[in-house]
């Protein structure tokens, strides 16, 4: 017979004491992998000091303070802007295949302002025409629904009708995708009906 090791497990790293040399350069390395708003990277580094709070005596208030100065000061040197992150994060969605409203809700999440949101989604809008109905057509094809389906389509409307309700998009927008005679046709002019 042979032996069994004894499962080991990994001991997790205790937090190191929270400092703002600490915090400044948790920041610089989220911002080197991740772009972030300011609210975001505000939620991140509170995150990291609450983790620490629990292994070493932490004060909160302060931490807070060096959260607020560091985030500003990335502000002040162009390393966090809400306006630039919310209008690539818009361009990057609308290539998913993302709706509007999805858009929006991504964005509350990450802690953008409303007028910024409104600013980038109005930036999208000028450079491309209908973007909600391209979007919705990115993501038919993207999810082979409607026109791009290789089976049957009858069979599958009111599948892919639903799935493209869920993706937030509006019944016409919906309708108009999945009905599409061809793809060819749907890609063509995104405006027709």
């Amino acid at each position: 017979m042979t032996e069994q090791k004894p499962d080991i497990q990994k001991k997790r790293r205790l937090p190191r004491k929270i400092t703002p040399t600490l915090l400044r350069n948790a920041a610089l390395y989220y911002l080197q992998r991740y772009s972030s708003s300011s609210e975001n990277l505000r939620e991140v580094l509170t995150r990291r000091v609450r983790r620490a709070e629990r292994h070493h005596e932490t004060d909160r208030e302060e931490a807070a303070l060096w959260i607020d100065d560091i985030v500003q000061g990335f502000q002040k040197s162009g390393l966090l802007d809400d306006r630039t992150y919310a209008e690539a994060r818009v361009q990057s969605m609308f290539r998913q295949g993302r709706s509007r409203r999805l858009m929006i809700l991504e964005l509350r999440k990450k802690g953008v302002a409303p007028d910024v949101i409104e600013s980038a989604l109005a930036s999208l809008a000028s450079e491309k025409p209908a973007p909600d109905r391209s979007a919705a057509i990115r993501y038919a094809r993207r999810r082979r629904l409607g026109p791009y389906r290789t089976k049957s389509r009858e069979d599958y409307r009111d599948r892919d009708m639903a799935a493209v309700a869920r993706a937030g998009f509006d019944y016409e927008t919906a309708r108009r995708v999945i009905d599409a005679e061809t793809a060819e046709s749907l890609e063509e002019d995104p405006l027709q009906d």
